[in-house]
């Protein structure tokens, strides 16, 4: 599997170079992330909510009185259905959960073909690596998916946040705005703004990184795609495309992402190639407006431990090696 091909390099480099290998201590400025738990809802009441992880371990958490929960809108955490697939912000030592995420799903791609006049269904290319993948976009939220993607033709990209109902994906909210241009005319990263390997700036998002085959059966749940690989080190030919002045990085390189809004900051793994994100040279607008491109896509796992709101999307970041 690449990403085991990753690790093994990882070790390689530091004991060639004479380093530790594993991250750096972390800086006076930045703050701990927080703690995620994921997995199946077995069972929740308005006080307690009981998972079971990916590793078959049972957690049992006391639900906040302010917590709040996702699945197609806001929902009272008590009325999620058993069964779903939840993402947990948790604090005290993950017992206590404070906002939970229910079969949330990010669709991202570029637009194969469009059908249907009410509910329309899009059938999308994701890239090598998640291959082709129809979704639904419901007529109550066609409208404001629309303004913020004014062209649902083919060659054109789609990015939106929704529902995973039965294994049929409904596209709820736009991620972003669609980029006016094909996905084959990424433009070239500006002179002015080159990135460097101390750190380069400008928006963090969160994809369905679990869904890759290779690294569920890995059991992986933190980690990073990343745009700039090289393509016969990862098997992708569509790696290597960015607006952004990103540097080439290996599969298995350790990245250091912050989170610029809030200080939380994590050493991650390269555990994939991030060859869609690196064709969307959009801005995020989160405390501010970050510089134009993706730099990094996270497991939603890692995203919402360094501060991410799974249906916001994107926050504004800064990598740079771990």
């Amino acid at each position: 599997m690449p990403y085991r091909a990753g690790e093994r390099r990882q070790k390689l480099a530091a004991a060639v170079l004479g380093r530790d290998p594993g991250p750096a201590p972390r800086s006076p400025e930045e703050t701990e992330p927080f703690d995620v738990v994921s997995g199946d809802l077995l069972d929740v009441s308005p006080h307690l909510i009981i998972l079971e992880t990916p590793d078959g371990e049972q957690r049992r958490l006391v639900i906040a009185p302010w917590a709040t929960a996702w699945r197609g809108g806001t929902v009272a955490p008590a009325d999620l259905p058993a069964g779903s697939r939840v993402v947990v912000r948790a604090l005290r030592g993950g017992t206590v959960a404070e906002r939970i995420w229910a079969d949330i799903t990010r669709i991202t791609g570029v637009i194969r073909e469009v059908s249907g006049r009410r509910d329309l269904t899009v059938e999308l290319d994701c890239g090598p690596h998640r291959r082709e993948r129809p979704i639904v976009v419901p007529y109550r939220s066609s409208g404001r998916i629309r303004v913020r993607h004014p062209k649902l033709e083919p060659g054109y990209l789609f990015d939106a946040i929704g529902l995973l109902d039965q294994g049929t994906s409904f596209a709820h909210l736009p991620a972003t705005s669609q980029p006016p241009y094909r996905a084959t005319a990424v433009p070239p990263p500006s002179v002015a703004y080159g990135g460097d390997a101390a750190g380069v700036s400008g928006s963090a998002v969160w994809a369905d990184l679990a869904d890759l085959a290779d690294l569920a059966e890995g059991g992986i749940t933190e980690g990073v795609a990343y745009p700039m690989l090289e393509r016969e080190d990862t098997g992708c030919d569509d790696a290597g495309v960015s607006c952004a002045g990103l540097p080439y990085l290996a599969l298995g390189s350790l990245l250091r992402v912050r989170n610029v809004c809030d200080g939380r900051a994590d050493t991650l793994p390269i555990v994939a190639c991030g060859c869609l994100a690196g064709r969307f040279c959009d801005r995020c607008l989160e405390c501010g407006t970050s510089p134009r491109g993706r730099i990094v896509e996270l497991a939603a796992c890692s995203y919402v431990a360094l501060g991410g709101d799974l249906t916001k999307g994107c926050f504004n970041a800064r990598v740079g090696l771990g």
